[in-house]
């Protein structure tokens, strides 16, 4: 397994406004061959910014590789830019491969 995340920094006065934006897109992930779940996280809120991380996993880090370069991912992202003012700086990208999973 592969699990991409995306780190965001957001100011409590957006938190609102960002969770709304996350809750209301279509993603287009369920249509892409590989992808496994998605989770949108809120974690704490230090020095007047709230961390929230997009995870996403994936069945391997190819497929997640062939949804960057796809047609669903170009239309999930559409108008991102205009979105940034809702969080400091960019997202800040990791990607791990899974070594061990329990369930």
């Amino acid at each position: 397994m592969y699990i991409a995340m995306n780190r965001f920094h957001v100011t409590p006065a957006n938190a609102e406004a960002f969770e709304a934006l996350w809750l209301g897109r279509d993603s287009h992930l369920k249509e892409m061959d590989g992808f496994v779940e998605f989770h949108m996280l809120r974690g704490p809120e230090t020095d007047g910014v709230i961390l929230y991380a997009s995870h996403t996993v994936w069945e391997n880090e190819e497929v997640f590789r062939a949804w960057t370069r796809s047609d669903a991912f170009r239309a999930a992202h559409k108008g991102a830019g205009a979105t940034a003012k809702l969080h400091e700086g960019a997202p800040a990208f990791e990607g791990f491969t899974t070594i061990q999973h329990i369930a």
